[in-house]
């Protein structure tokens, strides 16, 4: 947002109703508050111009990328499923996830106003930050994951382009890393306007693309043959203990977006607008690439001579270097548009809610791209020589995507009932924006629910009999998480 020129303010704030859309008129008073800055104030109406079409490109620029790619096999390699109940499984979990998305969504594209100034009012003027901060590190973590494939494709590009640069291995992996790095902070810095051209650009691109290798790939292996590959868990074992854990992992693969769909749903036109717009772009959109990647991984072995996971290499081994230049720069493209929007915008957001006088807009991209270069330190000095470690990126990924599921899923539960159960759709918008003008500092109600299940989930840990709560994490803590807060909330507020 471009900053407002406050020395013409009047002296108090005010909000009027625009459609349905409720617009700030700001004033002074907020606008010197501590808790408010441009940035992370509620959007104005010349800004809400995304239709379902644009929020449909969001969704097929973030779900088209290499981790989702990845999805099949790590449903069939560590979660013990096939082929044909893991893709069951990413759509099924993609309709779920559908359900906290677009209902989070609403308060966003109702009062104009991102996820951590949401969880303001569940948790708190300054607890929202704990929340906040949580989903934020999760980002930053994928930001890093995200910018190494990104840099490896710049890596492979280069090297089709010029014989040399393949000689430098990991290094050139490095400084790819770093090429693609700037390149990602700059599409942020340059605002929600920046995002939504390169998603609609992306969008139809790399669904071309998709279909494209798609039909490279299907004449090389059978389908009959590779639905009838087993399972790979012990035989007689329960299907449905590892459906739930391969469906609670696939949940939690946009369990980040569930929280901070606000942070998009605030340049939505209209509630349709945002509720069609997931409901287009989403499932089907996972459930096509992913099964790309099982069909490509399946094929792999006729097309390079061995079993290759990882579109990038893959097709970085295709004896064309026009192929794979053009290739690689569709996987930067793809790579971009998932970056930028699911793994910058949300920490930037958070970061100006800790200190919104002390960090705007573009120090909170600067922050995230910093956090995200340190949490990836490990690998690139393994890349560089530097590092030994056994530490696989495909193993922490995939323990991964369990293991914060639990923490955010109390929290998109608990976002949900605040909104739509104990604050009837309505925020005091201008209370959100000030201390002791409504909202508390901390609210305890908020902080019960998410502790008991975290809790809970820790705990499970260390008792395999109530292992099911850790594994099931995202499940058991939603439920769990939104039931509490709903007595508690309404608790507190009857003893107020």
């Amino acid at each position: 947002m471009s900053e407002i020129d406050h020395s013409q303010l009047p002296e108090v704030s005010a909000l009027r109703t625009v459609g349905e859309h409720v617009e700030l008129d700001l004033g002074r008073d907020l606008a010197d508050s501590p808790r408010y800055n441009d940035d992370i104030a509620p959007t104005r109406a010349e800004v809400r111009t995304w239709t379902r079409w644009n929020v449909a490109a969001l969704w097929v620029g973030m779900a088209i990328c290499v981790p989702t790619y990845t999805l099949g096999g790590v449903l069939t390699a560590y979660f013990g499923l096939s082929v044909g109940e893991a893709l069951w499984t990413i759509l099924i979990a993609n309709i779920v996830v559908l359900i906290p998305l677009t209902l989070n969504a609403f308060p966003g594209t109702r009062y104009g106003i991102p996820c951590p100034v949401v969880l303001r009012a569940s948790f708190g003027i300054i607890g929202s930050n704990v929340p906040s901060l949580i989903r934020a590190i999760v980002a930053c973590g994928w930001f890093g994951i995200q910018t190494l494939f990104g840099g490896i494709a710049i890596h492979l590009l280069l090297s089709a382009l010029f014989d040399g640069w393949a000689a430098l291995g990991g290094t050139g992996e490095v400084i790819g890393f770093f090429i693609f790095w700037v390149a990602n902070l700059t599409v942020v810095i340059r605002g929600s306007e920046s995002i939504k051209h390169l998603e609609s650009l992306a969008a139809p691109m790399l669904l071309v693309v998709a279909l494209g290798l798609l039909v490279w790939a299907i004449p090389k292996v059978s389908m009959t043959e590779l639905l009838a590959v087993p399972a790979n868990r012990p035989e007689g074992a329960s299907f449905f203990g590892y459906f739930m854990a391969g469906l609670t992992a696939m949940v939690g693969f946009w369990a980040t977006l569930s929280l901070n769909i606000p942070d998009f749903s605030r340049f939505a036109r209209s509630q349709r607008a945002q509720v069609a717009g997931q409901i287009i772009g989403l499932p089907l959109t996972m459930l096509l690439f992913a099964g790309l990647g099982v069909v490509l991984t399946a094929a792999s072995l006729e097309l390079v001579g061995e079993t290759v996971s990882d579109p990038i290499n893959l097709i970085g081994r295709i004896d064309s270097p026009f192929w794979v230049v053009l290739a690689m720069l569709m996987i930067i493209l793809a790579t971009i548009s998932t970056n930028t929007a699911a793994n910058i915008v949300s920490p930037t957001n958070v970061f100006q809610n800790v200190a919104p006088k002390y960090i705007n807009e573009n120090k909170g991209v600067i922050l995230t791209g910093l956090i995200g270069l340190a949490l990836m330190s490990w690998e690139l000095l393994k890349k560089l020589g530097w590092l030994d470690t056994e530490v696989s990126l495909e193993s922490l990924y995939s323990n991964w995507l369990i293991g914060y599921s639990s923490l955010l899923g109390p929290i998109a539960g608990i976002m949900v009932v605040d909104y739509f159960l104990i604050k009837n759709q309505a925020y005091d918008v201008l209370a959100l924006y000030q201390d002791d003008a409504g909202y508390p500092a901390w609210n305890k109600a908020g902080f019960i629910a998410f502790g008991i299940p975290v809790a809970l989930a820790i705990l499970a840990l260390k008792m395999p009999v109530f292992g099911w709560f850790y594994t099931y994490g995202w499940f058991t803590g939603s439920i769990l998480g939104g039931l509490i807060y709903y007595f508690a909330a309404r608790n507190e507020r009857e003893r107020t």
